[in-house]
């Protein structure tokens, strides 16, 4: 006779949740973040190489442009001939914009790049609940909403509880050193904000893949540092809420995006600068994969708009994409992470 047992239902993420015992996903070995023994006997095969995988195709989820570029000149050139030949559509922000002319604009303009959906600002820390603005409703450009997190307040919980109630995807830039406490504030936020809701919309995060970081402290001590112990529990906690994301951006490391090296004569200089950005990022990137799983992760070109490092769309593009490539992963994650998961996301808005 079969057991008529049902297992028990897991508990809800709330404050201080830790993630205890591991998720299906296996853990990557260290050797992931190395390049492949040369010695690779022929019998087994050889995986392609990192420099050739690409996405079949490309949503831009984080292109921030000047409010007089909204013909996207100036992401257009930043982009390339690999973004431009793959691009399904963009996320678009317009910081400081007059949103209802920008709306206008783009409502009556014919691009030959879609715009899956435009972030529309509003407060955490206002007293004052926010609005739905009047020209979002009749506006044939997909809205979402953006918002930056910086400390606990009792407004935020109101005013995240308000934006998720809209139903639309909202993207919180963590504008603050992600300690223990303010980590138990911002899941304080999202557990009482997302309470009591029958349906939560995606909450995606940015300035957390990879986090601001020191590119002065050598790798060989980043493995065991403590930021970066800090950093895998951190994601793990993160990740118990099941309608958070993460965008995979340019990172806030106070340096600029290396250049993509050149393919007939490499600057080595930029090539070794290259190789080094990857081998950090994929330190990040691994344990974020095993927290999230590939379908939770969502590609970016423009950094946060904090960053103090500038980054060129094709040389961010290309480094993701080796990076995420060299961690093993099949084709399919590369599709879900360039264009995918945002579509998922996004696309209802």
């Amino acid at each position: 006779m079969m057991s008529s047992n049902i297992p028990p239902t897991p508990p809800s993420p709330g404050v201080g949740t830790r993630r205890k015992g591991g998720k299906p996903h296996p853990r990557l070995p260290m050797s992931a973040f190395s390049p492949p023994n040369s010695g690779t006997l022929e019998s087994f095969p050889i995986p392609p190489s990192a420099s050739t995988v690409h996405p079949e195709l490309v949503i831009d989820a984080n292109v921030i442009v000047q409010a007089e570029d909204l013909n996207l000149i100036s992401w257009k050139q930043k982009a390339g001939q690999l973004i431009a030949d793959r691009i399904e559509g963009i996320v678009l922000s317009l910081p400081g914009a007059d949103l209802e002319k920008a709306i206008e604009h783009l409502n009556s303009n014919t691009s030959n790049t879609p715009i899956i959906s435009l972030l529309v600002p509003f407060s955490l820390e206002e007293g004052k609940k926010p609005d739905v603005p009047a020209y979002i409703s009749g506006s044939t450009v997909s809205t979402s909403l953006s918002t930056v997190f910086t400390k606990s307040t009792p407004e935020g919980v109101e005013n995240l509880r308000w934006a998720l109630e809209q139903g639309r995807p909202v993207d919180i830039d963590i504008q603050a050193t992600i300690s223990d406490a303010i980590l138990e504030g911002f899941e304080d936020i999202v557990t009482k904000a997302t309470a009591g809701l029958s349906k939560v919309p995606p909450i995606v995060l940015s300035n957390v893949l990879p986090p601001p970081h020191d590119l002065e402290l050598p790798i060989v001590k980043l493995m065991n540092h403590p930021t970066y112990l800090a950093f895998q529990s951190q994601v793990a906690a993160l990740s118990l809420f099941p309608d958070v994301y993460v965008k995979f951006l340019p990172p806030s490391w106070d340096a600029p995006t290396p250049p993509t090296p050149s393919e007939g004569a490499p600057d080595p200089v930029d090539a070794k600068q290259n190789k080094e950005w990857k081998r950090r990022i994929k330190m990040y990137l691994g344990p974020v994969i095993e927290a999230f799983g590939y379908q939770r992760i969502i590609f970016g070109s423009s950094p946060c708009p904090a960053s103090k490092g500038p980054s060129i769309a094709s040389d961010w593009y290309e480094l993701a994409r080796e990076s995420l490539a060299e961690l093993g992963v099949e084709q399919e994650t590369i599709d879900a992470v360039f264009c995918g998961n945002a579509k998922k996301v996004y696309s209802k808005a």
